[in-house]
């Protein structure tokens, strides 16, 4: 028998993808979606018809408790990717971030335990651990708001865990590390690179080319989500979603550069760049524990990966404004 299934956060570039995956498995999934005048679903409404015309739609606000306790009534699992994700953005505006990223987990943990949900999964961040003191970066390694969205998560995952701990409430702190792939926004920093070369711009504006990232493709990402849901140990665990795997951005903005036009040069941005104790200089995650509990492993190459965002992103390029800096 199918599980009912809300997944907050559904408009989103991750959510989306998760929403769309369980459809596809058969799932009978509500998708919590930010509330607009405009009546857009976000990356809900590219979905084929045939999916979407299988999602039931709640239109709300994380930070309303009444109307997150409304969306989860009925749920047996709850995946609770709902937030507010751009770092630059935190510097300006971060009042707002605590209002989502906190008090809206805090809503969702309340409601799961008002309406007895079964599993509830919370979306953490690699943000998170700052820095690696240690390669490869696991459960165990310390935390550091580096920035007031990596200070956001670890408050939500600080208050999701202690729910478990004192409610007992079934709760999973998923961690993924550098999600990207098709739907995702010109904010993060490939498909600022991919877009900003399928202009056929010569100069590549980007901030510090020396920091190194763990990539996952969204789809593996997704993966590993309702992977976890289905593995009654994870109940009260932390777990990293990551590959495994390192590049740099140097390394990578050269390898895209390669892939769609040899002619284009680096230039570094002042405006991109993240103030000097801020820059969280590398990130390598360890998949360790993930393993051992479920067996994920990566589906795609970080080749593959690249290859199926380029041409996403080829087919959309007016959804992108390359000629700013998006936050």
């Amino acid at each position: 028998m199918a599980n009912t299934v809300l997944v907050t956060g559904a408009d989103g570039f991750i959510g989306s993808h998760l929403t769309e995956e369980l459809v596809k498995r058969g799932e009978k999934v509500k998708a919590f979606c930010y509330y607009n005048s405009f009546g857009t679903w976000g990356w809900l409404d590219t979905l084929a018809p045939e999916i979407k015309n299988e999602i039931e739609v709640f239109m709300g606000d994380i930070r309303d408790p009444n109307g997150v306790r409304t969306a989860m009534e009925g749920q047996d699992i709850v995946y609770h990717l709902a937030a507010l994700i751009a770092i630059p953005f935190s510097y300006h505006s971060p009042d707002s971030y605590v209002d989502t990223n906190i008090k809206g987990t805090l809503n969702v943990l309340n409601a799961a335990r008002q309406v007895n949900t079964k599993r509830l999964l919370v979306t953490s961040t690699s943000e998170v651990y700052g820095t690696a003191q240690y390669v490869p970066i696991d459960e165990k390694h310390p935390y550091q708001g580096q920035s007031p969205y990596s200070a956001t998560k670890i408050g939500a995952d600080r208050l999701a865990e202690s729910f478990w701990r004192s409610f007992n409430l079934p709760v999973t702190i998923v961690r993924p590390f550098n999600t990207y792939g098709p739907r995702q926004s010109a904010r993060a920093v490939i498909p600022t690179i991919i877009t900003q070369l399928l202009a056929g711009k010569e100069e590549i504006h980007l901030g510090s080319l020396t920091p190194t990232r763990d990539f996952n493709y969204v789809k593996d990402t997704a993966n590993g989500f309702i992977t976890i849901a289905g593995c009654e140990q994870a109940i009260g665990q932390e777990l990293n979603i990551a590959t495994e795997q390192e590049i740099s951005i140097g390394q990578l903005a050269e390898e895209l550069i390669r892939q769609i036009n040899p002619n284009a040069k680096i230039t570094t941005d002042a405006e991109r760049l993240r103030p000097e104790k801020s820059e969280v200089n590398r990130l390598l995650g360890s998949a360790a524990k993930l393993r051992e509990l479920t067996g994920w492993k990566p589906q795609y190459t970080f080749e593959q990966g690249l290859a199926e965002t380029i041409e996403w992103v080829r087919q959309n390029m007016d959804r992108y404004k390359v000629d700013i800096y998006n936050l």
